[in-house]
């Protein structure tokens, strides 16, 4: 069974960033630079106590070793605000996150979990009719049929039966989809996959939402839907 409806108009994005290598990396620059930091203060101090009184250093010299000196200082002091900020923006990843579950989204994607029902949203650029073929895991084709689909969204819902009334069971299906306009022409269609954000893997770099087993990131999310509630 199929049902065609207009997708809800809400969108919620959000963008991951950050990896624990670059993090490891930015560590190991700041301590190279605070080593040598301290090792020019040792020469520069060393310099001024062992100069030669009746042949001082020179002006211009020592100026642009002082300008070296607060270079250094100043990049040493940037590099620790910049961990700040990637630890702050860590944080922020990892609370946005947190915000999703338990809650539909719809996210980019042809693979769904399905158990009673699985559901495909699809956006494409014109309204346009679409040949729908949904697989099992193993690649067995379990339904396939044709559909007109809206300009503005529209949403596949399938029941697990196949085109012989036969019960698919509970697992992961995959839709593909081709489409063509009136004139023939064959037309790209976008393909998101709906369902509840069972849990967050926060040890994960950005952090991956689990959807009817399936990981993503927060980037991947494109609208969250208003849950509906039965009598």
């Amino acid at each position: 069974m199929a049902v065609n409806a207009t997708m809800p108009t809400t969108v919620v994005s959000a963008a991951g960033t950050g990896t624990a290598t670059g993090n490891k990396t930015a560590s190991d620059k700041t301590t190279g630079i605070a080593d040598n930091f301290q090792t020019f203060l040792t020469l520069l101090t060393t310099q001024l106590q062992h100069q030669n009184p009746m042949d001082p250093l020179d002006t211009n010299q020592f100026t642009q070793q002082l300008v070296q000196f607060a270079g250094i200082e100043q990049q040493l002091k940037s590099n620790e605000q910049l961990k700040s900020l990637v630890e702050i923006e860590k944080s922020a990843q990892a609370t946005q996150a947190l915000v999703y579950v338990g809650n539909k989204v719809s996210v980019d994607g042809s693979k769904a979990q399905f158990d009673k029902s699985a559901t495909w949203n699809f956006q494409p650029d014109k309204d346009i009719t679409a040949t729908i073929t949904i697989t099992n895991s193993t690649g067995q084709t379990a339904y396939t049929g044709n559909f007109p689909l809206k300009k503005a969204g529209s949403s596949f819902i399938w029941d697990g039966k196949g085109n012989d009334g036969v019960q698919w069971p509970a697992g992961t299906y995959t839709l593909t989809a081709t489409g063509k306009d009136s004139s023939g022409n064959n037309v790209a269609i976008s393909t998101e996959v709906q369902g509840i954000v069972d849990s967050v893997d926060l040890s994960a770099s950005p952090p991956l939402l689990s959807i009817g087993g399936q990981s993503y990131t927060t980037d991947k999310i494109k609208r969250v839907l208003r849950p509906t509630t039965s009598s």
